[in-house]
């Protein structure tokens, strides 16, 4: 006997019509070939069913039977299980004491890597490879590069690229009329052009997507954090100009450039308040969307004096280095006691909210 097996690797057929797989038998293997057809009229495992039943009805000198077995979604090794599977429950069904040879259809090289999980179970006599044959003229051009076109994903790989490529020369040409340098606007227009193809290759529009995604589900959902992003956004934007002012006076202090040690003290000492402002907001809208979600705990309370901790180190270092000591204390007593006050109220606030988690843990246990 001859097995006629037409294979769907990915599953087209169950996932897209009402058929039970394996489906065994010549009219049982064209309806369903006719089921997914109608369906979906571009899916190519249609042919390779339809080349199944007319494979079977060309072979007259031997018993012929026709079969469909799918596998999973994915294409990968459940998949090729799966397929072992039916190709067994095919083989029971069977009912012929003759050898069985199979013949495999496919629609391309990787429905054809399950050929392996085949021939352990059965001998095979050939592989029949289904290509649909296309007509070479300009409507058919017309329509691949129109279906192509439609894709979104594809349509902003090409032609965002294209139009700013195309976009270069009258560019060039404004701004000569203009006179600028055309050169200046060259490097621009390629700039954006290899920023928008780095974007897309490291999946920047992916993450942004996301991020504008959870902004809005925030804004829905009534979070604070949304308020607080915002306006600790401002104070980094206010903390980074102090930082400038701040180095612009130590220079004009000192009479002339500083080194680099001094102008990271300036930027720090300058922002430094302004940071640790942005810091605490953000992380108590953290902890009022955590409350408000019933998902609080004691050690959440850890991060505004985490971020105190921190700031308190960065001002006194940062104080050391330009000499702007307060309370008329030496610098270096200055500096040993801002870091020893830092260092304990890190500790403090952790072993305080790490006992006060512990007994509410105990309370809550059942006695």
């Amino acid at each position: 006997m001859l097995l006629v097996l037409c294979v769907d690797l990915d599953d087209d057929l169950g996932r897209k019509t009402d058929f039970d797989t394996p489906v065994v038998g010549r009219d049982n293997v064209e309806a369903a070939a006719v089921a997914l057809a109608t369906a979906d009229p571009e899916d190519s495992d249609v042919n390779v069913m339809f080349e199944g039943v007319h494979l079977a009805d060309r072979i007259e000198d031997e018993t012929v039977e026709v079969a469909v077995v799918t596998g999973t979604d994915g294409g990968d090794i459940a998949a090729n299980r799966a397929v072992g599977d039916e190709v067994d429950e095919v083989l029971a069904s069977l009912s012929t004491r003759e050898e069985v040879q199979a013949v495999i259809v496919t629609d391309g090289a990787q429905d054809e890597s399950v050929i392996p999980v085949i021939r352990s179970r059965v001998p095979i006599d050939g592989v029949r490879r289904v290509v649909v044959r296309q007509a070479q003229d300009l409507e058919s051009m017309y329509y691949t590069i129109k279906q192509v076109l439609d894709d979104p994903e594809t349509r902003g790989t090409i032609l965002v690229p294209l139009g700013i490529l195309l976009l270069i020369y009258p560019l060039a040409i404004i701004s000569d009329s203009l006179g600028l340098p055309g050169a200046a606007v060259f490097g621009v227009t390629s700039g954006l052009l290899g920023l928008y193809v780095l974007g897309r290759g490291l999946g920047v529009e992916r993450l942004l997507d996301r991020a504008a995604e959870k902004a809005r589900n925030s804004l829905y959902a009534g979070r604070v954090t949304l308020i607080t992003y915002v306006v600790a956004a401002a104070l980094l934007v206010v903390g980074g100009v102090r930082g400038v002012e701040t180095l612009e006076s130590v220079e004009a202090s000192a009479g002339g450039p500083v080194g680099p040690l001094e102008v990271l003290a300036a930027l720090v000492h300058g922002a430094v308040t302004w940071f640790t402002a942005a810091g605490v907001t953000t992380s108590l809208g953290q902890i009022t969307d955590e409350y408000l979600a019933d998902r609080f705990q004691w050690r959440y309370l850890n991060a505004p004096f985490y971020v105190l901790s921190i700031a308190l180190v960065l001002h006194a270092i940062s104080a050391y280095f330009l000499h702007r000591v307060p309370l008329e204390l030496p610098r270096l007593t200055y500096l040993a006691v801002m870091l020893t006050v830092g260092t304990v109220l890190g500790l403090t606030s952790t072993l305080a909210f790490a006992i006060a988690e512990s007994r509410r843990s105990r309370r809550a246990e059942p006695s």
